[in-house]
């Protein structure tokens, strides 16, 4: 298949093209002058750029995404396990090519498998695996309304350091591998720099917001009643980031069920996103930069 440096004739699917990294990719395709179209649940609260065709869908009602899929070379597709094969198979139905999956670092460490991994892998299709460990923005949407209200961050694991990435740098690695060859049959295990504590991170936003914003470490039990408290993401997501329940992924293939298990892979700084894009990933501070209004 050619290289679509010139190929911006081709019409790319963006499944969760409302979500924090589907965005990105979204915009990316837009600015190399590619047909876009984005499935979302609800259009009307897209809120995506004019040139974009936005169409409804839910990954989780696959015949509901079967018209979407028309025309489609190519197709970004965020990982919905339950629905896996069968999204793959209308794609492949449909004359999809290439696809790449947005997965998760905690498949590369052999923590669990990922069935849109595997239902991909097993198409003929071309694939590329994106697995990206944890999102800087996850903390935002967790942290925001106490730094808002009262400049303050009430957490736990002050100086536990996490290996987080910037979205946009997810988004760039996915965008590369839908549009340039040489990416068939890869997975890319996506980190940022370097890895960074909690202090350090509520410190970069107090910088990036020009005041100080105060951290507070709470035990595990208090963190999770104000993030329930909270409600939304906060609330969903709680017991998972808190450590109160394991991740309900499917273990690794092996005797005791996590035999092939390698949690050093998360705890270090890969090069996948300077292989691919060609530019360092973005550090924690200028992710708070980027996120300046959710904070103000």
């Amino acid at each position: 298949m050619n290289d679509t440096t010139e190929g911006t004739h081709m019409k790319i699917l963006v499944t969760g093209a409302t979500g924090v990294v589907g965005r990105h990719v979204v915009d990316r395709l837009v600015g190399a002058g590619v047909s876009v179209r984005a499935l979302t649940r609800n259009p009307v609260a897209a809120g995506l750029p004019p040139q974009v065709e936005v169409v409804e869908g839910d990954l989780t009602a696959p015949q509901s995404v079967a018209d979407a899929l028309r025309g489609v070379e190519r197709m970004y597709l965020f990982s919905v396990e339950q629905t896996a094969r069968e999204i793959v198979t209308l794609a492949a139905q449909a004359g999809v090519r290439r696809v790449v999956v947005l997965s998760a670092a905690s498949v590369t460490a052999g923590l669990h498998t990922n069935p849109v991994e595997r239902a991909v892998e097993e198409s003929g299709l071309e694939w590329t695996h994106v697995r990206p460990c944890g999102f800087m923005a996850n903390m935002s949407q967790i942290w925001a309304p106490s730094i808002r209200a009262e400049r303050v961050v009430r957490y736990p694991f002050a100086d536990e350091p996490m290996n987080l990435i910037h979205e946009a740098d997810i988004a760039a690695v996915a965008v590369a591998a839908l549009l340039h060859d040489g990416h068939h049959g890869k997975a890319y295990t996506l980190t940022g720099p370097a890895l960074v504590t909690v202090r350090e991170q509520v410190r970069a936003i107090g910088q990036a917001l020009g005041e100080q914003v105060r951290y507070e470490e709470v035990t595990r039990e208090r963190a999770r009643e104000l993030m329930k408290a909270q409600g939304g993401f906060s609330a969903e997501t709680a017991d998972l980031m808190l450590g109160f329940v394991e991740y309900d992924g499917g273990a690794a293939s092996g005797a005791d069920g996590y035999a092939d298990q390698d949690w050093s892979a998360l705890m270090r700084v890969w090069p996948d996103v300077e292989q691919v894009t060609g530019r360092a990933p973005r550090d924690y501070a200028e992710w708070a930069r980027d996120h300046l209004a959710d904070f103000r």
